[in-house]
């Protein structure tokens, strides 16, 4: 009897309408029976927000066909779920990688067998855009095609709720309902473009949500009118990694009379195969290494740089050394939150508030506190900032910042994602603000340091790719649970919070109490001594990934007090992948 992924293989193979490049790719997979199971043994995971995964044929792999099926899910999801959704319909973006503009083509062709109208941008847009753009157009969801920062073989394909967040759990689960009654993904019914722009069923976006977006940016800025109408000095050289930021960050920068900015110009080439970094990912320091060089030849004061879809900023400023040094999302985040604090008049704020996860610096709280703002803590993942904040309409609490270890940064609710072109204005506005006080950023970070204690955080993955992979990383997850860890690297375990079961328990006396956030396969220690470890599977990546943090006095003691509990999570990660 053959195998279900074995039938659904010969089904497609059989299929006389396949798209021709799926169909030459799937006879070539025949020759190599693993990478064939791997492509059809399961469907792609409607995960964090939607699917991601490597293009190709198959049920596990992002094509026409996979991604008509998703959409078919969306469209069912909303006509049951949302009010007016045929004439508010979906707002629709992509990014600079292959088959992008193809699969918003096609999620529109979709959503217009069910009457469902779609405004596609014309160009390549910023995820935050997208963003924007539900909220603007008051349309009932919207789908981002994008992979973030992912090799180039990969896209997804991310769903927008009404709010302009993206999708929540109950949400998620509702839709993927949908996607699994939808039945065969090669059977899902689609329209003629021609036929649609004809009815107007797709409407194609040009400028007019983008200049929406620019006047939100610019009212952002904590400079007073006489300081933003004046040219700042400050150097800024800028990349956007081969992806969508190039526009609308220049044009930001020149809203804001920031005329010293060089864009990099290797990069600026909206190139789907990255190929001038490794990985187009702003948290490593190669994606830096031609930023560092225009750096050097301008002699810039901060290098700054946005992943594909301009969702996340990563920023490098010079040590006193006059070496360009690659700041944390946790160190650019709690300047950010710096700055904004102590250039706002918190008594007219009504109830400020800073949103954070689980896994952000703890120093975001300390400099919360410490100007009298209560920090609200979420878990992984931008969608639960944007719910919260979302929130504070009824509740009357007023958002201030949010942010996560992972280079995501939101100043401003008119968007409700992460925002690399808000962050990139507001980096810039505040390393201006440091040199007309005559410090560097880095010399501010200290100072930050110096105030409330040297927070420093680690983040280590382990990738695991594949069907063993999942398997692998649910059996040490398992592990983890139920594993009475009582120290790491000789520092005492004060809490255990259990993500699954909702549960904090206290070491030292064995009562619990309950974690009021959604359940997730997460596990977090708290430490003595103002340290915590937390592991979770990454819900994007084929990765097992661990997150530490410490706090001391001086850098040197918290520099190796991280050190020793990196290499204590490493050792007891290798001890329960020997078992």
């Amino acid at each position: 009897m053959a195998k279900n992924w074995e039938q659904t293989f010969e089904k497609w193979l059989a299929f006389e309408n396949l798209d021709s490049n799926l169909q030459a790719e799937l006879k070539d997979l025949k020759n190599d029976p693993k990478e064939t199971e791997d492509a059809f043994y399961q469907e792609l995971t409607f995960g964090t927000g939607g699917i991601r995964g490597v293009l190709g044929p198959g049920t596990n792999r992002m094509n026409i066909y996979t991604v008509r099926k998703a959409v078919n899910g969306l469209a069912n999801y909303l006509l049951e779920h949302v009010v007016n959704a045929k004439q508010r319909g979906v707002a629709i973006a992509y990014d600079s990688r292959y088959m992008s503009q193809e699969f918003a083509v096609e999620a529109a062709k979709v959503l217009g067998a069910y009457g469902i109208r779609a405004s596609v941008f014309t160009s390549i847009r910023p995820t935050p855009v997208l963003s924007y753009a539900v909220r603007y157009l008051n349309a009932a969801a919207g789908i981002m095609i994008t992979a973030s920062h992912n090799p180039p073989q990969y896209n997804g394909l991310k769903v927008y709720n009404e709010q302009g967040g993206q999708i929540l759990l109950e949400e998620a689960e509702q839709i993927t309902a949908a996607i699994q009654a939808t039945g065969d993904e090669l059977q899902v019914p689609v329209r003629d473009k021609k036929e649609l722009e004809d009815e107007l069923l797709l409407y194609w976006l040009g400028e007019e949500v983008d200049r929406s977006y620019l006047e939100n940016l610019i009212g952002m800025t904590k400079m007073g009118q006489e300081e933003l109408e004046r040219e700042k000095d400050l150097k800024i050289i800028y990349t956007p990694l081969h992806g969508t930021g190039t526009d609308l960050v220049a044009r930001g920068f020149k809203q804001l009379n920031f005329p010293n900015v060089t864009i990099v110009e290797e990069q600026a080439v909206a190139d789907p195969e990255f190929s001038t970094v490794e990985s187009p990912n702003p948290e490593e320091h190669q994606a830096f290494k031609l930023a560092i060089q225009y750096g050097e030849k301008e002699n810039a004061d901060v290098l700054l740089a946005t992943d594909p879809d301009a969702d996340r900023l990563g920023a490098a400023v010079k040590n006193k050394a006059g070496e360009y040094v690659v700041l944390t999302g946790n160190q650019l985040g709690s300047l950010l939150l710096d700055y904004i604090l102590s250039h706002s008049n918190l008594n007219v704020y009504r109830n400020a508030r800073m949103i954070k996860t689980v896994v952000t610096t703890e120093l975001g709280r300390a400099i919360a506190d410490s100007y009298g703002v209560e920090t609200i803590e979420t878990l992984t993942g931008f969608k639960y900032i944007a719910e919260k904040i979302a929130g504070f309409d009824s509740t009357g609490e007023t958002f201030m910042f949010g942010y996560e270890e992972s280079y995501g940064y939101l100043a401003s609710g008119f968007t409700r994602d992460k925002d690399a072109v808000q962050a990139a204005m507001l980096t810039a506005e505040m390393a201006h603000y440091w040199k007309s006080q005559g410090k560097s950023v880095l010399e501010a970070l200290h100072s930050l340091y110096e105030k409330h204690g040297y927070y420093l955080e680690g983040l280590n993955s382990l990738t695991l790719e594949g069907k063993e992979g999942s398997e692998q990383i649910a059996k040490i997850m398992e592990e983890i649970r139920h594993r009475p860890m009582e120290e790491v690297a000789g520092i005492r375990v004060e809490k255990v919070e259990n993500y699954v079961t909702s549960e904090r328990t206290d070491t030292a006396t064995g009562t619990t109490e309950t974690i009021n956030l959604p359940q997730e396969n997460m596990m977090k220690f708290i430490l003595e001594e103002d340290g915590w470890v937390c592991f979770r599977p990454s819900g994007t990546e084929p990765k097992l990934k661990y997150y530490y943090g410490v706090r001391d006095k001086s850098e040197e003691a918290s520099t190796k007090k991280l050190e020793m509990i990196q290499i204590a999570l490493d050792e007891i990660l290798a001890e329960i992948i020997k078992k």
